[in-house]
């Protein structure tokens, strides 16, 4: 109870920004429920005076009169509707905004370890739930709670004795709602992790889509999304089952103290101890009374899944552990110095080494060229110099300072990576190579596309550097998406040039030109070329060879291929 109280006060404080909305909103709660009183009121009252006691003139200023306040009363509610969903849609703006700029700057541990469905539905079906929180949440949770007691007050002051008859069946409503309330709460919990299973398989084989058809698993596929589908539907079947049977029962029961108030209410007025205008405003009291009875447990369970849904978005948004580092300060102007690793070892996992004792340098505007066998640890190096994971030990230095000591947007904005799998955003040419970025003008990137290579295979697209590019660059080649990547790395004119096996996939047509980009990329820049083909890597400075995390060889082309029996000269002869 206590985790659920700090958790609400947690969601509240997201309307704080907004807080004349919410004002407004427990301003228009307080109208309304008088207004909402007074109606039955003044039916009881005209009843009494003008209908049994004809007063023509008075019966027509009574009638106006509640015209006038069904009509105000309408208005307040439109107004408290309009002001309470206007208050959710802008916390759940706010908090949106403050996820997704949370997910940008998370470590790549977590997105290695995490389904990126898992990640969309916090940002979305999560945030939306917390919506109804204000909407149908909190606040008119409030509101029925204020309307039952002041309906209460007003019935037992009209007729005490009528009021208990009325209510004979209060208890059996409140224990349905009860049963109502804690069935519907665990099967909207399951509905909500379906809805994550589904996301996520959606996610992951909509993506692979590829690999699904090049396997003929589509059968397969299909039969676990049934599976998953059909679990779905069967948590939202049990949701409905509650919902079908609780409001039936609820009709009976509103059914039968409408009934028992009849029958004890008429006998009244045949006494004369009742007057027919109580009678006839009671059933309106009821129907005021009953109708948020009934639909508290309903809204009870609204806030308790959008509590569910806040804690875990809150999860995400208070664990530091997941959120980079950003300690260092240096925010250097150029970074073309030398880069140094000094026993550096480092795992993805506790107790499986993927760096053991890495050692090399770097001089100033030099190419490092770094082969390997699959799975030895060259990708993590270049991962690690632009502290995307942190270093189980050892020490990288760029010049005379250690890596974490540099403010790391200054850091990685001096880093340029051209990768193998290239991922291209839905948009255009121009914005997949700027990234949006304002200061970056197109005579930039048109010369950059010259001196790669790249300028005339994007002006014969359609639309030149407007064409869109659809998701991922599906219709583009692979050699076109490379040199688009290129163009990328040079518009932003990095000090220290990265390139993970940056041909690897490409056609030999295609390589040439892509060879041509890559000697102009890495000119007056310290580069390290992670490659398997000889073509990239011969006129490197240095060549490092590395073997399950270690560093077996280092020294020049020439160097190498004279030893014999050497980790590069075999690698020499495999390829020739």
């Amino acid at each position: 109870m206590t985790i659920q109280k700090t958790l609400l006060r947690k969601v509240v404080a997201l309307a704080s920004p907004h807080k004349r909305l919410l004002l407004l909103a427990i301003f228009l709660v307080f109208c309304i429920t008088p207004l909402a009183i007074l109606k039955p009121y003044l039916i009881q009252y005209t009843v009494d005076n003008t209908i049994l006691k004809p007063h023509s003139e008075r019966l027509f200023k009574y009638i106006a009169t509640i015209i006038g306040v069904m009509a105000l009363e309408g208005l307040c509610n439109y107004s408290f509707t309009q002001i309470t969903n206007l208050l959710g849609q802008n916390v759940i703006y706010d908090l949106r905004t403050r996820v997704f700029s949370h997910i940008l700057h998370l470590k790549l541990r977590y997105f290695d370890t995490t389904p990126i469905g898992q990640s969309v539905t916090r940002t979305i079906n999560d945030v939306e739930t917390i919506n109804t929180v204000f909407s149908e949440g909190i606040i008119t949770i409030t509101a029925d709670c204020f309307t039952i007691c002041a309906v209460l007050g007003v019935m037992i002051y009209t007729s005490w004795q009528l009021t208990i008859v009325s209510l004979l069946t209060l208890p059996f409503l409140l224990g349905a709602g009860y049963w109502f309330k804690e069935g519907v709460k665990g099967a909207s919990q399951i509905v909500r992790t379906q809805v994550a299973a589904m996301n996520t398989f959606l996610q992951e084989r909509i993506s692979g889509m590829r690999i699904v058809q090049i396997f003929h698993a589509e059968e397969k596929e299909m039969q676990e999304f049934a599976r998953i589908n059909a679990d779905y539907r069967k948590a939202n079947i049990d949701t409905i089952f509650h919902y079908a049977l609780f409001f039936p029962m609820v009709e009976i029961l509103s059914a039968i103290s409408v009934g028992l108030m009849v029958w004890w209410g008429a006998g009244k007025v045949l006494e004369g101890t009742a007057s027919l205008g109580i009678l006839i405003a009671f059933p309106i009291y009821l129907n005021m009374l009953f109708r948020p009875v009934r639909m508290l447990a309903d809204k009870f369970n609204t806030l308790q899944m959008g509590l569910i849904a806040a804690e875990r978005v809150f999860s995400l948004l208070e664990d530091d552990s997941l959120k980079e580092q950003n300690t260092g300060e240096i925010m250097p102007l150029h970074l073309k110095k030398e880069i140094v690793f000094k026993e550096v070892h480092f795992e993805y996992t506790e107790n499986t080494p993927v760096l053991k004792g890495v050692s090399f340098a770097l001089r100033e505007n030099e190419t490092l060229a770094i082969v390997g066998s699959t799975g030895s640890g060259k990708t993590t190096i270049i991962n690690l110099l632009s502290r995307f994971y942190p270093l189980k030990s050892g020490h990288i230095f760029i010049g005379n300072d250690d890596i974490e000591t540099f403010e790391l947007t200054a850091l990685r904005s001096k880093i340029g990576m051209v990768l193998q799998d290239v991922f291209l955003f839905a948009g255009s040419v121009y914005e997949n190579i700027t990234l949006r970025n304002p200061d970056i003008t197109r005579e930039q990137v048109i010369h950059a596309a010259k001196v790669t290579g790249a300028h005339e295979f994007i002006a014969q697209l359609p639309d030149g550097y407007e064409y869109q590019v659809r998701e991922r660059g599906a219709m583009l080649s692979a050699g076109q998406r490379q040199l688009i990547s290129f163009v990328r790395a040079l518009v932003y004119n990095p000090d220290i040039l990265i390139l993970d096996e940056a041909t690897a996939s490409i056609d030999p047509e295609s390589e040439a030109v892509i060879q041509h980009a890559i000697e102009h990329l890495i000119q007056q820049r310290t580069s390290i070329v992670i490659a398997h083909r000889l073509s990239t890597i011969r006129h490197a400075n240095q060549i490092m060879v590395l073997e399950k995390g270690e560093v077996k060889e280092l020294g020049t082309h020439d160097e190498l291929s004279k030893i014999e029996g050497g980790f590069y000269r075999k690698l020499l002869d495999s390829h020739s």
